[in-house]
């Protein structure tokens, strides 16, 4: 099991949350939220209203986010659907545990007491540099007040 921290349509609640609970897509289990260590740019872009997590530490904001531990299937889905490594990169970051509902006691599932942890994060290198001028967010939500509603890819031109 690997574990993924995602901050945008995957989450609970987003567009994009039905291919966490997919279990025909391999298996995502919710452990807890968090958000990263250092400061990021978080983004909404493209004609799409897309999230992203631009790879520029310590710009931004500390990101919010849920921390999953998911298999291999579904960490292979991700990959597909992140369109890694073009479109976004999947790195590994520290997550600080800000709530954690694990119920797992395995060690490497648990976190350090220090309350930070590794996770992957899908965040992009690969961006347009008009980007960086975008408004900047700590916590994503596809109808938050910014406007900036998400288009479903099936409702995509």
């Amino acid at each position: 099991m690997a574990r993924v921290f995602v901050y945008g349509t995957l989450k609970k609640g987003q567009p994009n949350y039905k291919h966490m609970i997919n279990t025909a897509k391999g298996i995502a289990k919710y452990q807890g939220r968090g958000r990263t260590v250092e400061k990021y740019p978080l983004v909404i872009a493209g004609k799409y209203n897309i999230p992203y997590m631009l790879n520029i530490p310590g710009t931004g904001h500390h990101i919010a986010g849920e921390i999953y531990t998911v298999d291999d299937q579904m960490l292979r889905f991700l990959d597909e659907f992140e369109g890694c490594p073009d479109m976004y990169q999947r790195t590994t970051m520290r997550i600080e545990v800000v709530e954690w509902e694990g119920k797992s006691g395995t060690a490497e599932v648990r976190p350090a007491s220090s309350g930070v942890m590794e996770c992957f994060v899908y965040n992009t290198s690969t961006y347009q540099p008009e980007w960086v001028q975008l408004p900047y967010h700590d916590n994503y939500d596809s109808s938050g007040t910014h406007g900036l509603s998400y288009v479903l890819r099936e409702n995509r031109d």
